[in-house]
């Protein structure tokens, strides 16, 4: 995928199809419009592509990330986008909806087809949206589709009620609702050491930056991607009470039973399956340390069942 992070004429020599959105979760209802965008484009000699935008950091417009830009970019790619424009919001925030349709849409993608939920706004402050879009576009030959909003259990799926059900400890309903598992992929930082030299169990610390929503405080049946090899690992996220104050900053630590080598400096992918149990202060280092093994087995024993 040719990642464009300004507004520029992206490759599309035939024009594009053109999907439309933040896409923060790149969940079902976002899936649907970006593989609706694909699809037209293949059946039509055009581009796929899609449009979507950085806010700045700390920007909470649309609450706390899912995922991180490079996790959002992954999930997007596989979908078979081919040209990605992610633009800062500055750049374009300011435009009306005339001057978006002709400066992003026409100059930008030369787009053919654009494709967006029935919520989608565009324009300053919002002032446009998709009965606008069809005012604008249709004299200059661009298709509007509007892909009806996806729905689970009967309710609409959308990022606000993803980031309620990661907070509420609900990982079967999110990774219902995102069509594949929760992943993060931070950097790994060096934690206290006391996995190693006190627990026997060295962990991983992939630790939530700001501005990042960070799930329910718990342990999770998880597997991490390490130099493009799937492990299955235990998950910690909390503010470890057995070895640290109440007051400590909340970590998150993986355990990945069998391996040994230096992954400091790396990204790894860690994908959340399972929600085991809540984070509790033990009486002795020894029932922690049971703890992380009986998990550890439960992640190897769930993965020796579903294999990815």
């Amino acid at each position: 995928m040719h990642i464009l992070e300004t507004l520029a004429p992206v490759d599309a020599p035939q024009g594009s199809a053109v999907a439309l959105g933040f896409f923060d979760g790149v969940h079902l209802g976002h899936r649907t419009v970006l593989q609706s965008a694909v699809d037209y484009a293949a059946a039509n000699g055009l581009t796929p592509a899609a449009f979507t935008f950085l806010l700045p950091p700390g920007n909470a417009l649309k609450g706390g990330r899912i995922f991180s830009v490079e996790e959002k970019r992954r999930r997007i790619a596989a979908l078979g986008v081919r040209e990605y424009q992610e633009a800062p919001f500055a750049d374009f925030c300011a435009l009306s909806p005339e001057d978006f349709v002709r400066r992003v849409l026409v100059e930008c993608f030369s787009a053919r087809a654009v494709f967006c939920g029935d919520n989608f706004t565009f324009g300053a402050k919002a002032a446009g949206d998709v009965k606008l879009l069809h005012t604008l576009c249709t004299p200059l030959g661009i298709r509007v589709c509007v892909v009806e909003m996806a729905k689970y259990k009967g309710e609409t799926v959308s990022s606000t009620r993803i980031r309620a059900a990661l907070e509420a400890g609900e990982l079967d309903e999110v990774n219902a609702m995102l069509g594949q598992p929760y992943a993060i992929d931070w950097p790994v930082t060096h934690g206290k050491g006391i996995g190693a030299s006190r627990l026997g169990t060295p962990t991983i610390n992939q630790n939530y930056p700001q501005g990042a929503l960070q799930p329910c405080c718990g342990v999770y049946l998880t597997r991490i991607c390490i130099g493009g090899q799937w492990y299955p690992s235990a998950t910690g996220l909390g503010r470890r009470p057995t070895v640290d104050g109440v007051d400590a900053p909340i970590t998150c630590e993986t355990y990945v039973p069998g391996f040994s080598g230096n992954v400091y400096g790396t990204r790894p992918r860690l994908e959340f399956h399972q929600y085991l149990c809540p984070v509790r202060k033990f009486r002795s280092l020894e029932e922690l340390h049971n703890l992380i093994c009986d998990a550890a087995e439960k992640s190897c024993a769930y993965f020796s069942q579903h294999r990815a």
